[in-house]
C-alpha cells in the first residue's frame, strides 16, 4: 500500500464512488428537535442568546411539532416553562401543568412523532436546582433522595400524558432505578428511559438557560453534574444507569465530548445519544451572523462528528432545519 501503486484520492476524485464508500452516514431518522413550552404565552417568544429558537404556546408548539414531522425528525424532546415555581417544582407534576399538557397536545395532533420528556426539576423550582433543598453544613444543597421520589412522581405523569420517552436529565443517584420502578408498577413497563448518563457541569449550557428560564439563583450545579476532567467516570456514570434499566444513555454536551461518546458506544455496545446543546448551536449562529463561517456546512460537519465519534440519535436544534437536506 505505499505510494505511487496506493493513492487515496482515486476514492475521492469520483463523487459516486466518495459517497459510496462513505463510513459514516448522517439522515433525518437520527434526529431529535428540541422544544420549548411556556405556560400563558401568546404565540412565540423569540430566545435572544438562540438565534432561530423561541420559547411557545401550547398551539406553536403543535404547530412546530408538525413542522419537524413534516421535515422528516422522528422525534421531540419537550421542555415546559411553567408560570409559577415553588422550592420543589410542584408545577411539573399538578394536574394541567404545562408539560403534561404539552405532551398530550403533540401526542393528539402529531401522532406520528415519538414524543420524549425531559425529567427534571429545574424549570419548575424558584431556585433554579435540579432538586429539592435541603441544609447541609449551613448551607442549601440539594436532597439526592427525596428528589428520586419527585422525579419518580413526574416520570409516572408524563407517561399517563402520552410520552413515548422518558429522559431524566437531573443527574441525581439512582434516579434511573427510581423512576423504572414508577413506571413498571404504574403499567408502563414498555417504556423506555434515555438516561442522560453523562452529563457534565458545562459553560455551554448558557442559552439554554434563558429558553427554560432555569439559572440557578445562588451557587452551580458542579455538586450532581459531572465534572469535565472525568472519562472514566463517564463509563461508570453510563454503567450505572444501564444496570438501573437504562435503554439508552446520553452524553452531554456533544461537541466538546466526542471522547466520551465513543467510549461509552466502545464499551458498553448499547443506543447512545448525543445532545448538541445551546452554547454549541449559538457560537455557530453567532459566527455566521458575523460572517466567518459557512453556516450549513459547519453544521452538517458537527452533526457528522457526532454520528462519527458513536452517536446513534443526535438531539439538535437544527434538527427540522437540515433534516429536508439530507
Amino acid at each position: 500500500m505505499s505510494f505511487p501503486e496506493f493513492r487515496f484520492r482515486r476514492l475521492r476524485d469520483n463523487a459516486v464512488l466518495c459517497e459510496m464508500v462513505a463510513e459514516t452516514t448522517l439522515s433525518a431518522r437520527h434526529l431529535v428537535q428540541p422544544l420549548f413550552v411556556k405556560e400563558g404565552l401568546d404565540g412565540r417568544r423569540p430566545i435572544d442568546s438562540m438565534p432561530g429558537q423561541a420559547q411557545l404556546s401550547l398551539d406553536e408548539l403543535v404547530a412546530e411539532a408538525a413542522r419537524a414531522r413534516d421535515a422528516g425528525v422522528p422525534a421531540v424532546l419537550l421542555f415546559g416553562v411553567p408560570r409559577e415555581k415553588d422550592a420543589t417544582g410542584s408545577s411539573a407534576t399538578r394536574p394541567g401543568s404545562i408539560i403534561l399538557r404539552a405532551i398530550a397536545a403533540v401526542k393528539a395532533k402529531v401522532p406520528e412523532l415519538a414524543v420524549i420528556a425531559d425529567i427534571c426539576l429545574c424549570e419548575y423550582t424558584d431556585h433554579g436546582h435540579c432538586g429539592i433543598l435541603t441544609e447541609r453544613g449551613g448551607r442549601p444543597t440539594v436532597d439526592n433522595d427525596v428528589t428520586l421520589d419527585r422525579l419518580a412522581e413526574m416520570s409516572l405523569e408524563c407517561a399517563r400524558a402520552g410520552a413515548d420517552v422518558i429522559a431524566p436529565s437531573d443527574m441525581m443517584d439512582g434516579r434511573v432505578m427510581a423512576i423504572r420502578g414508577a413506571l413498571d408498577a404504574g403499567d408502563f413497563s414498555h417504556l423506555p428511559i434515555m438516561s442522560y448518563a453523562a452529563k457534565f457541569a458545562s459553560s455551554f449550557y448558557g442559552p439554554f438557560r434563558d429558553a427554560a428560564e432555569s439559572p440557578p439563583k445562588f451557587g452551580d450545579r458542579r455538586g450532581y453534574q459531572m465534572d469535565p476532567r472525568n472519562s472514566d467516570e463517564a463509563l461508570r456514570e453510563a454503567a450505572a444507569d444501564l444496570d438501573e434499566g437504562a435503554d439508552i444513555l446520553m452524553v452531554k454536551p456533544a461537541l466538546a465530548y466526542g471522547d466520551i461518546i465513543r467510549r461509552i458506544k466502545e464499551t458498553l455496545r448499547v443506543p447512545v445519544a448525543a445532545y448538541s446543546v445551546s452554547g454549541e448551536y449559538a457560537m455557530v449562529e453567532a459566527a455566521a451572523r458575523a460572517g466567518w463561517i459557512q453556516r450549513e456546512p459547519m453544521i452538517r460537519e458537527i452533526l457528522l462528528s457526532l454520528r462519527r465519534a458513536g452517536a446513534d440519535i443526535v438531539i439538535t436544534y437544527w434538527a427540522t432545519e437540515i433534516a429536508p437536506q439530507l
